[in-house]
């Protein structure tokens, strides 16, 4: 079984490396070159279909006082990633998103943003977000992840793996509910909602550092990051060795931040 992973493995790198310089862009304010394979207008496309079907799968927050932060928050927080991206000339990243924010009924510690700005928190995380900026410090994040566009770096890693050397855009057509299946891993969509594909750990310092950034702009002190992963770590039940785990460690991950906020605090107008 590793051998084989393995040699799948090899297999999508040797695929990405040949198609590298033709599917290659730059992570915004990272600076990092990328590889997404996948055309954005169809991760668009896959993020809307899915994002109507999870909503009519499940509830809809009733408390109003939280699901006002978060529509609330977002309102900000959208204005923040278009004017820092349009101010940059990354507004390209953003032109097909039609931002939407909700609250769903779920215990689990999660929110996301899928390609096109659908946002969603779920209730289970609402109590260590403790405010309007504990909220921008998660938003911020899952933000951070749709406009640098790991989605499609991950999906896109994952079809290669499975599909070879078929070109993705027909395997899309060709294979709709493999597609599906990797799509909604990939966000955490699938028959048990809150299983996914994790982000590697580059990809989530990436999210920290675009978050940091784009809550500054909204208006909220991005010193609030190091209190909520504060409160992350205290609320974990047990922990793995960082190189175990593609995630990287909550002290590690505030440490990281610390280092970053002075260039973070540059935008904060807030008092």
């Amino acid at each position: 079984m590793k051998n084989i992973f393995s040699r799948n493995l090899m297999k999508a790198g040797f695929f990405s490396f040949i198609i590298f310089t033709q599917s290659c862009s730059t992570v915004p304010l990272i600076g990092r070159k990328q590889v997404s394979l996948l055309p954005e207008s169809n991760m668009v496309e896959m993020s809307l279909t899915n994002y109507s079907q999870f909503l009519k799968d499940n509830k809809l927050s009733t408390n109003k006082e939280q699901t006002d932060i978060v529509k609330r928050v977002g309102a900000k927080m959208s204005v923040a990633v278009e004017k820092y991206l349009r101010d940059n000339g990354y507004a390209d990243r953003i032109a097909d998103f039609k931002w939407e924010f909700n609250l769903v009924e779920n215990k689990e510690l999660n929110a996301w943003c899928m390609p096109g700005g659908k946002v969603v928190f779920y209730t289970g995380i609402m109590p260590l977000t403790k405010n309007d900026a504990g909220v921008a410090v998660v938003m911020g994040h899952e933000i951070g992840h749709a406009v640098a566009r790991h989605g499609n770096e991950r999906m896109s890693q994952q079809m290669l793996v499975q599909f070879g050397e078929i070109a993705l855009t027909e395997a899309i057509k060709s294979k709709p509910e493999q597609t599906k299946a990797i799509f909604q891993s990939v966000y955490g969509l699938g028959a048990q909602y809150g299983v996914m594909l994790p982000y590697s750990r580059q990809q989530e310092y990436e999210g920290d550092k675009l978050g940091l950034m784009f809550m500054s702009i909204a208006g909220y002190n991005p010193n609030e990051a190091i209190g909520f992963w504060e409160r992350m770590a205290a609320n974990s039940t047990g922990k793995i060795p960082e190189f175990l785990s593609t995630h990287p460690l909550e002290q590690n991950r505030i440490d990281a931040i610390k280092n970053f906020l002075p260039e973070a605090l540059k935008y904060y107008t807030g008092k």
